[in-house]
């Protein structure tokens, strides 16, 4: 909330644009061309930095210091070590919830109970609950999501398909909930109240996630699955490999219920960590010991490396199922450094974008352009995508456009909500479909799932920004900031 705006009245829209096409046209080279799926192993981080050695150069050219350049990207790094932080947690709870058997019988349970033809459906609306009562996106994915992916593998589902379910219910909440971060910044940002805020987005919200319910309940009904009988082969499989009980749900329903209870996620986390290697000890103690590399049982030594094995490094557990192997395998903290390399070259290029006034200058050269209502909201939107693109951050995509374009909505006696809806619509939800953002990187990897693969299946990500502009081109709810009797 406390984001300052650098505007540079040296610079022009054209020098503002230099370094995203440069950025754009190099990472197409990158991802089409050089590398395919290989690209975020390194080549696109390096793109990202060329792209901030770029902005570095119209920077210089625009009377912009070295100095005020790195601030802003020691500032940007500053504003995320908790996200950061947080990546490296997820890593480390994802590998002790898997030795554990949290995450296995959660697939065990899932494969028992979800038919595969209602599967993505479930997905979207499982999600969707957990983060309405969490407020968080990742906590979500995270948890549930993990284990519905893996549960989507077993049956077969394109995992970019299962990704996209999850997604579209995991930012449902995140939009909506007032325990979520976002949810509260837009309405700070535009000046209306929480819940006012709350009740107006449902009339765009609420036909977006229902258009992805029933595309998922269709895609559900088409998919060709493996079947019963591999599916109770798996459970066998899981079943011979881990010991299978609903008591290790007490796990993720106690980082839950911190969450909800408002603990500070890392806490949360760090929590959660902890208590899913307490139960790796108890009931999977052959696989601690396995991956502790200790001959001779169960001893302290064994369970410390064990434990420590599972969250910061490669650990597997071999089954009886070939297919299944991969599934049951985690790259603990270590395996989230891929992820933070991303995110901390995203950050450089954002930081330098935003010191040299290119941030500002595209935000009011879209704004300038808004000479009607419907003009306003479509000018809106494309600043919350451009800066999600651009600055690789979701606070910044609903911050900026937030502070610049407040006004603009008032001198058209536009109710604040107007505004602030339209963020969470473009700013909020978006994020996790650019690859180089914070959210993009996160949610890839932390589900193990390309954005490129869930793209197109992440159906209310992407319809929202659509249906925000639906509703202002027709004229519905767009409330007035005075009604016309006060006027007269």
């Amino acid at each position: 909330m406390d984001e300052k705006i650098i505007e540079n009245k040296e610079l022009n829209i054209w020098e503002a644009l230099i370094p995203i096409v440069v950025l754009v046209g190099l990472l197409a080279y990158n991802v089409l061309v050089a590398y395919g799926d290989d690209a975020l192993s390194g080549s696109n981080q390096f793109v990202l930095l060329v792209g901030a050695a770029v902005a570095m150069v119209v920077g210089f050219m625009n009377k912009v210091s070295y100095k005020t350049m790195i601030d802003e990207v020691a500032n940007n790094f500053k504003t995320t070590t908790g996200a950061i932080l947080i990546l490296l947690f997820v890593g480390a709870l994802t590998g002790t919830w898997m030795m554990s058997g949290v995450i296995p019988s959660m697939i065990y349970y899932g494969l028992m109970i979800l038919s595969p033809k209602i599967f993505l459906a479930a997905c979207l609306i499982i999600c969707a609950i957990i983060s309405v009562a969490t407020g968080s996106s990742w906590t979500t994915s995270a948890t549930v999501g993990i284990a519905l992916i893996g549960i989507g593998k077993a049956i077969g589902l394109p995992l970019g398909m299962v990704a996209g379910a999850v997604l579209s219910g995991a930012y449902f909440g995140d939009k909506l909930s007032p325990l979520s971060d976002t949810t509260n910044l837009a309405p700070a940002m535009a000046g209306a109240d929480l819940f006012t805020h709350i009740r107006y987005m449902l009339y765009t919200t609420i036909p977006s996630i229902t258009i992805a319910l029933l595309v998922f309940i269709v895609l559900g009904f088409t998919q060709t699955t493996t079947g019963a009988a591999d599916t109770s082969a798996i459970m066998v499989a899981i079943d011979g490999a881990f010991y299978i009980s609903p008591v290790l749900f007490l796990v993720p329903a106690a980082v839950i219920a911190m969450v909800v209870m408002k603990t500070k996620p890392l806490i949360a986390l760090f929590v959660g960590t902890i208590l899913g290697g307490i139960a790796a000890v108890i009931f999977q103690p052959d696989i601690i010991v396995n991956i502790s590399g200790e001959e001779g049982g169960m001893t302290l030594k064994a369970a410390y490396k064990g434990v420590m094995n599972a969250m910061t490094v490669d650990a597997a557990v071999v089954t009886d199922n070939a297919e299944m192997n991969d599934l049951f395998s985690t790259g603990g903290m270590s395996g989230m450094l891929g992820t933070i390399w991303l995110v901390m070259c995203a950050l450089v290029f954002g930081g330098v974008m935003d010191a040299i006034g290119a941030l500002a200058r595209i935000s009011r050269a879209l704004l300038s352009v808004a000479t009607s209502v419907f003009g306003l909201f479509a000018s809106t939107v494309a600043s919350c995508l451009a800066l999600n693109i651009t600055a690789s951050d979701q606070y910044l995509a609903i911050v900026v456009p937030g502070k610049m374009f407040a006004k603009a909505y008032k001198d058209k006696n536009l109710a604040p909500e107007n505004l602030s809806r339209t963020l969470e619509d473009a700013g909020t939800v978006t994020s996790v479909l650019v690859p180089w953002n914070t959210c993009g990187a996160y949610q890839a990897g932390v589900l193990g799932v390309g954005v490129g693969e869930y793209f197109i299946y992440a159906i209310f990500n992407w319809i929202s920004p659509f249906m925000t502009l639906l509703v202002a081109a027709l004229g519905i709810k767009i409330r007035q900031l005075v009604t016309e009797d006060e006027v007269e």
